[in-house]
């Protein structure tokens, strides 16, 4: 390869989307970053492209909620998977349970002795989240029976907090407001899933069909003219969005794989995991198109979801139409 564009230094500016298309002509992660919000772009103008929002990590508790609440107020994505634990989180800040700055150099046994649960350099009280496990069973009671989606769910229960904490905002208030499908695929593997545990256990019937989330988000990809992706972290919700494209392909609906791919991660690709597996891999298995745009950013998504969002909201795009999810 014969380079021909010299490194551009960028410049300080007030505008965010200005910072970061200046970023993409530097190199390393700053590059890699100011080229993801090129992409993400690209997305929503893109009138046939259906965005899905991969969400892992801890990002409620470290303060991402405004910003995803923003992203689908925006509708800038159409689509969410979530690890079960931001959902959570989200629900608890709806409901005025609230995270504390805290430190990582502490001593934990000291907290514990004290009801204090740490993430990193965030506290919370115990006692509170078990407000909130007790607070989702008896949702679930008002609710029985149910058996459906994580999807189905979830919704019922942003609805549900819309109507009993009216002004408040959270993630799947908003979710609810847009009609944005929110999947859960490892609902179990979090507070949500205590909260069915001790619903189960009182007698109340409440089924969340894992199997019926896989079967609904696959359709919605199948009925998609393109589809593009962006991944908060890997884990579940990364693989759950790449898998569609294998599904779809197992069921005669080719559908040439994403076409567009974001990824923020911390992970690296030689350790053999998911979370920091290139496209390029998954162009092999047919979860990417073999020419998408794509972006990996090597950064700690605390940093970058802030300045993307900035730089999203700053760019005043607008989204031309809707995708029908079918719902």
């Amino acid at each position: 390869m014969k380079p021909t564009h010299p490194v551009q230094p960028v410049r300080p500016e007030a505008d965010i989307s200005r910072l970061l298309e200046g970023m993409s002509r530097t190199g390393f992660q700053g590059r890699k970053l100011g080229e993801s919000l090129d992409v993400w772009s690209r997305m929503i103008e893109d009138d046939g492209c259906t965005i899905m929002l991969g969400l892992s990590g801890a990002m409620i508790p470290a303060g991402m909620q405004q910003c995803l609440i923003e992203l689908v107020r925006r509708r800038y994505v159409d689509i969410i998977v979530s690890t079960g634990a931001n959902v959570f989180h989200d629900t608890c800040e709806h409901l005025g349970v609230r995270h504390y700055l805290g430190h990582h150099h502490v001593d934990d046994r000291h907290l514990f002795e004290h009801g204090i649960d740490r993430i990193y350099d965030v506290f919370a009280f115990e006692e509170q989240f078990r407000e909130i496990d007790a607070y989702i069973a008896d949702f679930s009671r008002r609710i029985a029976p149910f058996d459906g989606s994580s999807r189905a769910f979830i919704r019922k229960l942003g609805a549900y907090l819309i109507e009993a904490a009216p002004g408040k905002e959270s993630l799947i208030a908003e979710c609810a407001r847009q009609e944005v499908p929110l999947f859960i695929p490892a609902l179990c593997d979090s507070s949500i899933g205590i909260g069915l545990v001790m619903a189960r256990r009182k007698g109340i019937e409440v089924n969340v069909d894992q199997i019926a989330d896989t079967d609904e988000i696959t359709r919605m990809v199948e009925c998609a003219p393109k589809t593009g992706v962006i991944y908060i972290g890997g884990g579940v919700p990364k693989n759950f969005i790449q898998q569609t494209q294998v599904i779809a392909s197992i069921h005669d609906q080719n559908c040439g794989g994403h076409a567009y791919a974001i990824q923020y991660t911390t992970d690296a690709p030689h350790w053999g995991g998911l979370s920091g597996c290139t496209f390029e891999e998954a162009i092999s298995w047919g979860k990417e198109a073999p020419f998408c745009p794509n972006v990996q950013c090597f950064c700690d998504a605390t940093i970058a979801l802030p300045l993307i969002t900035s730089g999203l909201v700053g760019k005043s795009l607008q989204r031309r139409s809707v995708p029908d999810m079918g719902l």
